[in-house]
């Protein structure tokens, strides 16, 4: 457990940090494992309350029972909650029927980006992992966009000894990485350490079948699976190959790549 308490220490150092320099901060909240267990490290860091407004971008398609579970956790655990939605796209119909990446483009980036425009957000606590997709990886924990929300992973800050550029260019927002560090098991045995409660998607009930990595309904797909518990979760993860986002349709074809240049989360 030595290895999570100094994760743990390190992602609290990088929301303080976060939180000292950037003026108007958000957190990005997408209701998935990853992003739930960095909202319990923002509570952790500031004595019990998340000090910062939990952003979640709604494209309308989520599984029914993440939006359950994100209003009720808002409720319990008292969060300032901003929806942001592209709702010109979706009236004028947008969907993944049009398109997965025309529809990820116009429901997510878009929509991210026009809550960004509106709230003149400096700073975007997101809970990304570099070892969950391979352009992740790219990222630091401090990662600059430009005014129109691109992403140039060929010119990044160098971050080295723990020592973070924190200053940009007036008109740049900045993407916080406090997880970049984590794995997808270190996920799991910090949720059981500290008795997370995450959405039950990811565990079978009953069918054979669970949730990897949440998305939206039309395009995320559950993976055969029986585990149930959270240690069998874990037990489950230290024996497959099988990629994380293995059910996540986004990712064929470079496409991820393609929507995290243009400001994608």
């Amino acid at each position: 457990m030595k290895h999570l308490e100094e994760l743990e220490d390190k992602s609290v150092y990088i929301l303080r940090e976060a939180y000292k320099n950037f003026d108007n901060l958000c957190m990005l909240w997408s209701i998935g494992k990853d992003s739930t267990v960095l909202l319990w490290l923002m509570r952790k860091a500031f004595f019990g309350h998340a000090p910062i407004p939990l952003l979640h971008i709604d494209t309308s398609y989520k599984i029914k029972e993440m939006i359950e579970y994100r209003d009720r956790l808002a409720r319990d655990w008292d969060l300032t909650l901003v929806v942001g939605q592209n709702k010109e796209a979706l009236e004028a119909g947008m969907s993944p029927e049009r398109g997965r990446m025309e529809c990820c483009t116009a429901l997510k980036t878009r929509g991210l980006q026009q809550v960004l425009d509106e709230k003149r957000y400096n700073g975007v606590i997101v809970g990304v992992r570099s070892d969950e997709e391979g352009t992740r990886a790219k990222e630091r924990y401090f990662s600059p966009r430009d005014k129109n929300n691109d992403w140039d992973f060929r010119d990044q800050p160098p971050e080295l000894w723990d020592q973070f550029k924190t200053r940009f260019e007036p008109g740049t927002h900045v993407r916080i990485h406090p997880l970049l560090d984590w794995t997808e098991i270190n996920i799991w045995e910090y949720i059981k350490k500290e008795d997370i409660p995450v959405i039950p998607l990811y565990f079978d009930r009953g069918d054979g079948l669970r949730y990897r990595s949440l998305g939206c309904a039309p395009c995320t797909t559950p993976i055969r699976s029986t585990a149930k518990t959270v240690d069998e979760i874990i037990t489950e993860l230290r024996n497959t190959k099988v990629a994380e986002r293995s059910g996540r349709a986004q990712d064929a074809d470079r496409g991820m790549e393609k929507l995290r240049k243009d400001g994608y989360m």
